[in-house]
């Protein structure tokens, strides 16, 4: 792991706290495979991008003939909450679970929701510090929330490269942005923009007449439509694809520093099919899964055998905000609250 991503990553090593009583890693094995096909299914829930979630699902389910991937996908807040309802309701339908607010998992592993299953890949390969030490959550992805624009609406001389920037009159109704009430890209976005630029700085976004959207995958959508030529934040990951179509759009990451947003993985305890979930898990963490989520999901990797596709730049070269999951777990109420007040949607 680049040195400059390693201080990023130092919050998200803190949730862990104590040891395990029987460790948690655990590696494919012939049996694991048997024990999955026999169960033939399992259900992911996620929050990554449809065709992304798909995609993934589709290379496992071809490594892995005869096992299916019941893809349930829904913007991280959302999907949190339909988790506490089910629980609260003993349905157990969730199997694996992925999110982009990796403060779920500190929520989840508290209730006692998640099983301690660390893949072995994870253990030997990613960075020290970057999965929880008891083996309950790991980093299956990564990504930013990024200012975009539409280059065939706005010159690169005149496009904004800082979030500061935003603010100019010249942007008053020409602007894109997720809510954090539904994607936990932007609710952990708005969580470190807060803390390091301050909610005086959203406040006065908010009087950009700024369009409002829920997930954070739509904000280059509308931007590449022409129906705002900037976004305020989204994800860079949906840019990488949109871009690689030749979409008429182009990244800044701005001066300040860029969201970070670690995207955990897990195993829910009380999985209905505990060995395909298992299966899948430390498959989703394999170089092959890896390299496939950077390539066709323009995701970034923690994994160290990964590599960028030519033209990205690598996350060693961005400056970047740190990721603070147990922050963002303690004021995720009063994050929305505050945004709320703010943003009158």
């Amino acid at each position: 792991m680049k040195a400059r991503l390693l201080p990023a990553l130092a919050a998200f090593a803190l949730l862990a706290t104590g040891a395990a009583a029987q460790s948690p890693i655990y590696r494919i094995t012939p049996e694991l495979e048997a024990a999955a096909r026999r169960e033939g299914n399992l259900v992911y829930y996620t929050s990554i991008d449809v065709k992304v979630a798909e995609d993934l699902a589709k290379a496992f389910e071809k490594r892995y003939p005869g096992i299916k991937v019941q893809v349930e996908r829904n913007g991280a807040e959302r999907q949190f909450s339909k988790i506490g309802q089910e629980y609260s309701s003993r349905i157990y339908n969730v199997d694996t679970v992925n999110s982009s607010d990796a403060a779920h998992f500190v929520y989840w592993k508290r209730e006692g929701w998640l099983a301690a299953a660390l893949p072995e890949e994870v253990s030997q390969r990613y960075p020290a510090g970057s999965f929880d030490a008891e083996g309950f959550y790991a980093p299956m992805r990564a990504s930013l929330s990024v200012i975009a624009y539409n280059t065939r609406m706005v010159t690169p001389a005149e496009a904004p490269k800082s979030f500061k920037d935003l603010l100019d009159a010249k942007w008053k109704g020409k602007l894109v942005k997720a809510h954090p009430g539904y994607s936990g890209t932007i609710l952990t976005a708005t969580f470190q923009i807060s803390r390091d630029i301050g909610w005086d700085y959203l406040e006065k976004l908010a009087g950009q007449q700024v369009m409002q959207v829920q997930s954070s995958t739509e904000p280059p959508r509308k931007v590449i439509a022409g129906e705002r030529p900037v976004m305020a934040d989204g994800n860079e990951y949906n840019v990488f694809l949109e871009k690689a179509r030749g979409a008429p759009i182009e990244l800044v990451y701005a001066t300040e520093g860029t969201p970070l947003v670690i995207g955990p993985s897990g195993v829910m305890k009380n999985a209905k099919n505990p060995n395909a979930a298992r299966l899948f898990h430390a498959w989703s963490f394999s170089q092959e899964a890896q390299q496939l989520a950077v390539d066709v999901g323009g995701l970034r990797s923690f994994h160290p055998g990964v590599k960028e596709p030519a033209g990205r730049k690598p996350l060693s070269e961005i400056k970047l905000m740190k990721d603070d999951p147990a922050a963002v777990d303690k004021q995720v109420e009063e994050i929305k609250r505050n945004y709320l007040r703010h943003f009158k949607t």
